[in-house]
């Protein structure tokens, strides 16, 4: 049911290009902050969930489940946020800057010597940095913060190779998809926090 196809002059699987298809959409609804997205999201990662752990990702195998739950905090965040009222877009103070770039650190500290030591996984490391890196991104995309596009294009620039060295030709295409969408949707929000500011 999940044998290898071609789509576009790429080796794929059925499971990863219903993947994709979800992701991209995710992404469009995302940066025109149309709450769907985060239905798409959810059923986006679960389908990644199982081809992250065909490709002995087990890093973004988990993190699609994080995902799902962090779908349903975004979901009622933009639908409710703070005090009974919608999140508008805004930006991250400076101190919440480097309160992030900490969290990540130490998220990738942890992750990539849990996934060193518990896993079979031949990349730990960038697995762990790139898990912690999404997490990030998500936290933020979450709250409407705009720096969460500038985690995305970091992160998902270098998901790019880590996909093209696991034989996920097709994932690989789609961040990097994800890269032209990321500065699109960092383009739109910070013009949108310009004029809410």
């Amino acid at each position: 049911m999940n044998d290898t196809l071609n789509f576009a002059g790429l080796a794929t699987t059925p499971l990863e290009l219903i993947s994709f298809l979800l992701a991209i959409t995710t992404v469009i609804l995302n940066i025109r902050q149309l709450h769907w997205a985060w239905l798409f999201s959810i059923a986006s990662s679960a389908t990644y969930a199982v081809v992250f752990f065909d490709a002995r990702l087990y890093g973004d195998m988990g993190l699609q489940f994080v995902f799902i739950a962090a779908s349903v905090w975004g979901w009622y965040q933009w639908l409710h946020g703070a005090a009974a009222q919608p999140l508008v877009v805004t930006r991250l103070k400076r101190a919440a800057w480097g309160w992030a770039i900490a969290g990540w650190a130490l998220g990738y500290a942890l992750l990539a010597a849990f996934l060193d030591r518990f896993t079979d996984t031949d990349v730990p490391h960038a697995d762990g940095f790139l898990t912690a890196g999404s997490l990030l991104g998500q936290l933020l995309l979450g709250r409407k913060k705009v720096e969460n596009w500038i985690v995305w294009i970091v992160v998902d620039v270098l998901y790019v190779g880590l996909y093209v060295f696991k034989g996920l030709n097709l994932t690989a295409v789609l961040y990097a998809l994800f890269v032209v969408l990321a500065c699109i949707g960092l383009r739109a929000w910070s013009t949108i926090a310009r004029r809410d500011a």
